[in-house]
């Protein structure tokens, strides 16, 4: 009796042994991975900037249309085939990026011969007079050396959904002016016959229409500058 008591009292002690094992283990595995959170590790960072802040500015491409002596705000009134009307403007690049590819192009207020006949219609010369002046009373350049930048051309090649005319200035540099004559004339060829006082259907006489030109320039090509 006494033997069989003592072996059941050794039973009883030996799970709750093994359980407080299994409990301490716990613990430090927990324990562990509480400290594996807490490592931080150390970075070290520099950095550099200008102490003064770098000025940058776009560039403008800029045009602006003023009449010398009498411009295109001066009406040409009776004109008749044969006759050559000039007209004098300054075109000037006021922006601070050089300008290239100048052209011009026109719109009319009203659609009639005058604007669409490619035989009796209205004719366009434009000149420079490059390094001078124009004398808006002699038509002379102070040169004496005007160059050509639109030969004689209808006006309904100008007109509408036409393309612009490409004017052969070159390079357009910011600051400086074109001083142009725009000649407007109707062909000396014209021939037409007013019967009864009556006008053929297709005349060139007795017509009005309102003109606006525009001239438009790109700018110059990209460069890369090193300094």
């Amino acid at each position: 009796m006494t033997a069989s008591a003592t072996t059941g009292v050794h039973r009883s002690l030996r799970p709750r042994r093994r359980a407080r094992l299994i409990a301490v283990g716990a613990v430090g595995v927990a324990g562990g991975a509480v400290l594996a959170a807490t490592v931080a590790y150390a970075v070290l960072t520099a950095a550099a900037s200008n102490t003064t802040p770098q000025s940058v500015n776009s560039g403008v491409l800029s045009l602006s249309l003023t009449d010398s002596g009498a411009g295109f705000t001066s009406a040409v009134a009776g004109l008749a085939p044969g006759d050559v009307v000039n007209r004098y403007v300054n075109l000037t690049n006021n922006g601070t990026i050089d300008g290239n590819g100048l052209t011009l192009g026109v719109t009319a207020a009203t659609s009639n011969a005058l604007v669409t006949d490619a035989t009796n219609g209205l004719q366009l010369v434009v000149s420079e007079c490059p390094g001078g002046t124009w004398n808006t009373t002699t038509g002379v350049c102070s040169t004496g050396a005007a160059t050509v930048l639109l030969a004689g051309t209808g006006l309904q090649n100008l007109v509408g959904a036409g393309s612009p005319a490409s004017l052969a200035a070159g390079a357009f540099a910011h600051g400086s002016t074109l001083y142009l004559q725009v000649s407007m004339a109707l062909p000396s060829s014209i021939t037409e016959t007013v019967l009864n006082g009556v006008l053929p259907g297709s005349s060139v006489q007795n017509l009005t229409t309102a003109l606006t030109y525009t001239f438009r320039e790109g700018q110059r090509a990209g460069v890369t500058t090193n300094s």
